[in-house]
């Protein structure tokens, strides 16, 4: 869902109910979401962009152990995606050879 207001965009995403593939051979059931993240993401026509993200989380009934997705949305410490962030590091290096 989009939700375009005066200064910003919106993105509401929602993981869809699929168990992560290196969970597949376990018998997972969908125990609801973890708590919404946003992301700060890069302007479309001059307006702000954020990412309202609301991850999946899933259980062994048999060992009531939870499973999840590992998801590196953002790289530690900064406000930026991590593959934008290995695209600057990769600018850096060949600006300093």
């Amino acid at each position: 869902m989009l939700l375009s207001q005066d200064t910003c965009f919106i993105l509401f995403l929602e993981e869809k109910p699929s168990i992560p593939q290196e969970y597949s051979h376990l018998h997972l059931h969908s125990k609801g979401f973890f708590p919404e993240i946003e992301v700060q993401d890069f302007p479309i026509r001059s307006k702000a962009v954020y990412l309202r993200v609301r991850r999946r989380h899933w259980e062994d009934p048999e060992t009531g152990q939870t499973y999840s997705r590992d998801w590196n949305l953002v790289a530690s410490g900064t406000r930026i995606t991590a593959e934008f962030g290995a695209f600057l590091k990769a600018l850096l290096r060949q600006a300093c050879r």
